[in-house]
This record gives structure tokens, C-alpha cells and sequence, in this order.
């Protein structure tokens, strides 16, 4: 791609951005070279990886690429043999470190969800923990080798840190002494050279033997190593060079670990800067509020609501535009600062951000062209380039466009034509248009010279547009109107600044009345374009607002189907839990009733009791399914009698109407068990019969009703464990037959023996869901609260 385009369209810009996101030098590098590609299968591979790298960044974040820095000179440098100091093997640790932390952060997304591009670059990452792991065993983080280095280096400091301390303590000695005192300038041990000396007044050095090593700004102290540390100091100095020689030794060791791998390292870094400069582009992405587009290699580009990427969001207008398909040039007429210019920046500035494989500021479903280039001649009148341009700077760029055009090529001319005489500019301006449209490449041109809009509504293949223009507010409103030539307004902007009719008058018989004529038809086109546009808004916002009534409507449906199928599944374990009560107790009864058989000789038959069980089991409702039949509002209601057959809506249950025992309720039978229910519940089904169904020997009433006299409180404050026990069970019993649903045991707080004894109690008993210390408003910790099942 020609280095002029891209200036032209800003593209450089769009890179600065870029590299703001970037994260390592390499990273780095490769933002600042990116360019545009032709190839339509790699610009693919790119905005998957963008894309990939962006669904990350939704999910997980960016990665830190810390420590992560460029070390291929160290890299050569040590497979060539050379020493690689500590901040150079500080580095290599570094970078082993965030690559193998980026692998592993990869790993964990892929496994998640499907990253197949990142997950198979970070895959190639090699893993060399042995080499980082020697030089962290050896380097700290201030690039400082450490005493474990090696056996020998820890003994050499040992040795330092003694010497040191002993000359110290000699020196200390001496600026104590009262006669040494009275000479230094102050007492302090300082160190000149990597010798320990101390400050001495000038006037003293006859009288203070030693080496002096420097003296003051001003010259009245002298820093003087005294002779009885100077066998020390020496001594100290030849340590310091075993040590050094030490330090070498283990960076060399070191360094050879480095070498051995600098090839393998040296991949791992430009896979790194590879990874990092696919993340900038993803926060570049969202930054931008960016989607990604459809790419095609023929021809085809199709812009919705497409925003200039340099201009604020909130001063861009969206464009609208597609090309290549039933039209593949484009001819924008209308006056200047109306938007033409930024239109056609726009559509090649995102044509080149989509061939660089980033994504573009415009909603989902634009669609991008891969062009073997892109060619433009634009003038921007607020650049200083502007000034120097001219009818022949542009004719020689126009010139090189037609030379090296192709089919695959997107050209963008602006003002074609412009700097001369009209009518030779405007013949000039067509045969140029004609000339690109011929070669079947796609073209998107400006111009003000109104013949253009015959040629365009003339020729297939080419179509007319202008930028939208307020004449109200005589501002241009930036708005790309396909389909619609533009307008000159001239005469309108005129009268509504207050020109004189007359004038106006004038000047309108000056214009040619054919010139008229299509004025008055583009007139009439923009008026039923406008108010097509309004009906079609309006169709639009009740399209919406329909099928946002419609979303409602669902999401109520579906709600209350919900609650309904909750409220049956409650009803069905409620009955579930009735017929199972009176299970257990028609078994007590089974058993207690064998007992008596066999302590008293009592006749009770085997087969009675089987077919007893028999008709209790029948009697257990069969699970309901989601979906239930509304009860039939097409029966006439009845008057419940006894004897009828009827059935308990709450229960889904068949059974016969024994009595009537008040005037809202009635009891009711089902198989050898009696249930009081509300008349409300009741549906009929059938009269009674001539002859009642024989009632049964023996059979369990349970009573479902709330007596309003049971206690939901017991107060156990004064008693023993044993008693307490006792009267809770008592409770319970009273509680569970009236339908309590929650109780409240008050047991004090005091000790808590009791409060134990009766929650262990509890947390057994049959007839307790659950329980729970009191609320602040319930008693705190001196009240136990029961949920009954």
C-alpha cells in the first residue's frame, strides 16, 4: 500500500493508538509496522485472533505481560560467548517467567471457552523453568547476586562483612579517644575509594599519621586512612577481588545456561510481542466500541452506522453506505463543509483498518472489501498542503491512480475536476469517471459541478448521492443520502438570510431552465425522501414498540406459568405429606391391632389388613404434570350433599362427601381416611349413590383446620430439661393437629443447657422441618423458632 495513502486517510494516527496498548517493546514494533493486506484468508486469520484476543478481555482481561521485555541482543550475545551481566540474566528470568505465566493464563481461557489461534501461538511457548529458576536461585530482584549464589561467594562475604567489621570497630575506638577527638573535623567513618578513612581537621595532618585519600571543597578537612588500618584495608581490598572474581565466575555459569537456549528464547519473544500486539488491538477495539467485520474479496463493502475513528463520539454522525452490489460507484454532489470530504476518509480509512485485521467503529453486520489497494486524491482544506495543491498537482496524481488501477482497486477522488473552467473541468471530470467505472473497480467521487448528476443518473452502475443540508438552520447536518443528488441551495440560503425577493427574482431567470427543471425534480425527491424517512421511523418505532409488548406479554406468560406450576408441585407435596402422615398411622393402627391379636387371641383376618393397605395406597395422588387443564367453568355449581362424589382440587383426589360439618365445610373420605375441607375446594362429580358406600371398621381423621385457641409459644423459662422435653412434645403434638406452620420455644438464655437439650431434641423429632435461634425482634438467643413439616 502507497505510504501517501495511508497518510492521506490518517492512518498513522490509527497506529499511534494502537501502540498506546501495547505492552512490550516488540508489541510495540509490530503496531508501528502494520500495514493492510490483500490477502483475504490472512486478513480473516488476523481478525479472528483480534477477535479471540477481545472475547478474552470480556471474560478475563488482558494478561500482564510484566518483566516481559526484549532480550534478543542478550540472547546473541551469550550463544557467541560473551558475559551477560546481571540486569541482562535479571531480564532473561523475567521474560521466562511472563511467558510461561501468559501459557498457562491462555490454557486456562481455552479450557473455558474456544480460543484456538491464541491457545495454539501461547502453545508454542517453550517452558524453560530450569534456566529461570538458576538465575533467581542466584539474582534478587534488584539485578544484586545473592550469598547463596555459590559456597564459595557466601564464604568470601563472610569473610568481607568480618574484615569490614573489624576496621570498623577499630576506627570507632579511635574517634572516641579524647586525643584523636579533638582533631576530627566530625566522628564519623566514612569510606573514600573502598577504603575506610576519617575526617580530620587540615591543621592536624602533621600530628595524624596515614594515607590521605581526599580532602573537602574547601580544603579544611582531609580524609585520612590511619596506619593502623591499613594492613586491614588491604586485606579487605583483596577480598573484594576474590569476590569479584567469584561474580564472574557465576555469571558465566549463567550465561552459558542462556546460550543453550537462546535459540528456542528468541522464538519465545517474538511469539510474545505477537500475542501482546493481537491484545492492543482488542482493547483498541473497545476503546472504539469496535465489532468486527464481514470481510469478501469481491467487491462489496457495506457500512451501517460507521463512525470516523478520529472524530469524538459525541460530535461523529454515523454513515450509511454500501457498494459494489446493484452500483459500484458512488458520485456525492453538494456544496462544500457538508461532510464529503470525512465520507470518503471514513469508508478508506475502515476499508484499511479491516485489511490491517482490526476491528471498526460501526454496528453489527457492516461488511469490508479486501482490495489489492487503494488509491486516493483528496484535498483537506484545513491541512497546510491544502495551499500548495493545485489543478496540476491533482491531475498528476489522478494520472498515476489511472496507471496503476485495477478491477480489485477502491479509488476516492475528491472535487474531481476542480481548479479550472467549469465546463472544461466538468467534461474533464466525466471522461476521468467513466474512464475508472469502465475498468469495474469501485469508485466513491465528490463533486460540484451539477452535469455530474445527469451522468450518474444516466449510467448504469453508477449512482447519485449528497450530503444532508438543514436549510432551516442553513447548517449541513453530515448525513450520506444514497440515491439523491444534491442540491445547490443557494437561492434558499439567500432568501432566508434576507436577500431581496427581486434579486432573487433575477437570478432565477438567469438560471438555464433546464438546470430549473432538474432543481425542482431533486426538490421533489428530497421531499418524498423525507417523508418516506418519517414513515418509515414511524413504522419502525411501532414495530418496536410492538414487539417490545409482545416480549412482555411473553416474559408475563411465562411467569405466570411458572408460579402456577410451582403453586401445583407445593400442592402436590402437601398431599404427598397428608397421605403419607395417614400412612404411617394406618400402620401404627395394622400393628397395635396384630398385637392385640396375638395378646389376646383376637380374630383379625390377614386379608383385611393387606387389602386395607391395599386402599391406602390407591389413594396417593399420582405426581401432576407442568402443564394442567383449567377446571371446566362450563359445569353449573352444586349444592354439596352427603354422599356425593367429589373431588379436592388441592389434592387432585376422588372421595365422598361423609358429612357436612359447618356451613363452609365438609368432611370427606378417601379410601379408610376422613379429611375436612372447605366447601370452596370441593368440585362435584357425581350424585349419591341409592345405597352408601360401606363404611369402613375403623378409619383416621385428620383434622387440617386452625384452632384459634392453640399456643404458638411455649415458655419453658423454670423448668428441668427432663420437664421441658416432656411439655415440647406435648406442644408439638397440639401445634402440628392446628396446622401451625412456625413456633416459638422460649427456653432464657442462662446457661444454655437448656436451650441445648431442647434444640438436640428437636433436630430429631418427625414433625420439625428445621429450627433456628431467634431474631433481635423474637428474643435473640433466649427463643428457639421451629418450622413444622
Amino acid at each position: 500500500m502507497d505510504d501517501k495513502i495511508l497518510h492521506t486517510l490518517e492512518y498513522r494516527k490509527i497506529l499511534n493508538k494502537l501502540m498506546q496498548y501495547t505492552q512490550t517493546p516488540m508489541g510495540r514494533l509490530l503496531a508501528e509496522g502494520l500495514k493492510p493486506s490483500g490477502d483475504l484468508e490472512g486478513v480473516k486469520r488476523l481478525l479472528q485472533a483480534t477477535d479471540e484476543a477481545a472475547n478474552v478481555d470480556r471474560l478475563k482481561g488482558i494478561p500482564s505481560f510484566g518483566g516481559v521485555t526484549d532480550i534478543k541482543q542478550a540472547l546473541k550475545r551469550a550463544s557467541i560467548g560473551g558475559m551477560l551481566g546481571t540486569g541482562e540474566l535479571l531480564s532473561v528470568g523475567n521474560t521466562i517467567g511472563g511467558a510461561r505465566r501468559i501459557k498457562r493464563f491462555l490454557a486456562a481461557v481455552h479450557e473455558d471457552g474456544q480460543i484456538p489461534l491464541l491457545f495454539a501461538q501461547s502453545d508454542l511457548l517453550s517452558e524453560q523453568k530450569h534456566v529461570e529458576d538458576a538465575i533467581r536461585a542466584c539474582i534478587d530482584e534488584n539485578a544484586d547476586v545473592l550469598d547463596t549464589a555459590s559456597p564459595e561467594l557466601a564464604s568470601i562475604r563472610r569473610e568481607l562483612r568480618g574484615g569490614e567489621s573489624r576496621i570498623r570497630e577499630k576506627l570507632d575506638s579511635m574517634i572516641r579517644s579524647s586525643s584523636v577527638a579533638k582533631m576530627l573535623q566530625d566522628q564519623l567513618v566514612t569510606i573514600r575509594g573502598d577504603r575506610f578513612v576519617i575526617p580530620v581537621k587540615a591543621e592536624y595532618r602533621a600530628h595524624f599519621g596515614g594515607i590521605v585519600h581526599d580532602q573537602s571543597g574547601s580544603g579544611a578537612t582531609l580524609f585520612i586512612e590511619p596506619e593502623s588500618i591499613v594492613a586491614m584495608n588491604n586485606k579487605l581490598r583483596e577480598t573484594r577481588l576474590r569476590e569479584e572474581r567469584e561474580i564472574e565466575i557465576i555469571l558465566h555459569r549463567l550465561t552459558a545456561l542462556v546460550g543453550g537456549i537462546a535459540e528456542e528464547m528468541a522464538y519465545d519473544v517474538d511469539i510474545l510481542g505477537e500475542l501482546d500486539f493481537i491484545f492492543a488491538k482488542a482493547r483498541l477495539a473497545r476503546d472504539m466500541k469496535a465489532i468486527q467485520p464481514r470481510m469478501n474479496d469481491r467487491g462489496y463493502l457495506k457500512l451501517r452506522k460507521g463512525r470516523h475513528p478520529l472524530i469524538p463520539a459525541e460530535q461523529v454522525v454515523p454513515l450509511d453506505v454500501e457498494l459494489g452490489n446493484q452500483y459500484s460507484s458512488i458520485i456525492v454532489t453538494g456544496p462544500n463543509t457538508g461532510g464529503k470530504t470525512v465520507t470518503l476518509k471514513t469508508i478508506g480509512l475502515l476499508s484499511l483498518m479491516s485489511m490491517s485485521g482490526l476491528f471498526i467503529p460501526a454496528e453489527e453486520g457492516s461488511q469490508m472489501c479486501v482490495f489489492d489497494a487503494i488509491y486516493a486524491d483528496i484535498g483537506d482544506e484545513q491541512s497546510i498542503e491544502q495551499s500548495l495543491s493545485t489543478f496540476s498537482s491533482h491531475m498528476t496524481n489522478i494520472i498515476s491512480i489511472l496507471r496503476r488501477m485495477t478491477p480489485k482497486s477502491l479509488i476516492l477522488l475528491d472535487e474531481v475536476g476542480a481548479g479550472t473552467d467549469p465546463a472544461e473541468g466538468s467534461a474533464l471530470a466525466i471522461a476521468i469517471l467513466e474512464n475508472i467505472h469502465r475498468t469495474e473497480c469501485r469508485m466513491v467521487a465528490t463533486t460540484h459541478y451539477s452535469e455530474l448528476k445527469a451522468y450518474a443518473y444516466e449510467r448504469k452502475g453508477v449512482i447519485n448521492a449528497s450530503m444532508e443540508f438543514d436549510v432551516q438552520s442553513l447548517s449541513p447536518t453530515y448525513r450520506l443520502l444514497i440515491g439523491v443528488p444534491g442540491r445547490s441551495n443557494a437561492f434558499a440560503i439567500a432568501e432566508r438570510l434576507g436577500l431581496p425577493n427581486a434579486i432573487l427574482e433575477h437570478a432565477r431567470g438567469e438560471v438555464n431552465e433546464e438546470d430549473l427543471r432538474v432543481e425542482h425534480m431533486i426538490a421533489s425527491l428530497e421531499e418524498n425522501r423525507l417523508g418516506a424517512e418519517n414513515e418509515r421511523e414511524r413504522a419502525e418505532a411501532v414495530r418496536r414498540e410492538a414487539e417490545e409488548f409482545r416480549k412482555r406479554q411473553q416474559q408475563e406468560l411465562e411467569k405466570l406459568e411458572s408460579q402456577r406450576d410451582k403453586r401445583l408441585e407445593k400442592a402436590e407435596k402437601d398431599a404427598s405429606a397428608i397421605l403419607d402422615k395417614a400412612r404411617r398411622e394406618a400402620e401404627e393402627i395394622i400393628r397395635d391391632l396384630r398385637r392385640l391379636a396375638m395378646e389376646e387371641g383376637a380374630s383379625v383376618k390377614e386379608h383385611k389388613l393387606i387389602e386395607a393397605r391395599r386402599r391406602l395406597d390407591e389413594a396417593e395422588p399420582a405426581p401432576r404434570k407442568k402443564t394442567v387443564t383449567p377446571r371446566s367453568a362450563s359445569k353449573a355449581p352444586r349444592k354439596i350433599q352427603p354422599g356425593d362424589e367429589v373431588k379436592v382440587q388441592n389434592v387432585n383426589q376422588k372421595g365422598y362427601v361423609v358429612e357436612l360439618s359447618g356451613p363452609k365445610e365438609a368432611v370427606v373420605q378417601f379410601g379408610i381416611m376422613k379429611m375436612k375441607v372447605n366447601l370452596e375446594e370441593l368440585e362435584f362429580m357425581s350424585s349419591a349413590p341409592d345405597s352408601p358406600p360401606p363404611a369402613l371398621r375403623r378409619a383416621t381423621t385428620v383434622k387440617r383446620t386452625r384452632d384459634e385457641n392453640i399456643r404458638s409459644e411455649l415458655d419453658l423459662r423454670g423448668a428441668n430439661l427432663e420437664e421441658a422435653i416432656m411439655e415440647t412434645d406435648r406442644f408439638i403434638d397440639e401445634a402440628f393437629l392446628g396446622n401451625l406452620g412456625q413456633i416459638s420455644i422460649i427456653h432464657g438464655k442462662g446457661t444454655g443447657v437448656l436451650r441445648t437439650g431442647i434444640q438436640e431434641y428437636l433436630r430429631k423429632h418427625k414433625h420439625v422441618k428445621s429450627y433456628r435461634l431467634g431474631n433481635y425482634n423474637e428474643g435473640g438467643a433466649g427463643v428457639t423458632v421451629a418450622e413444622l413439616q
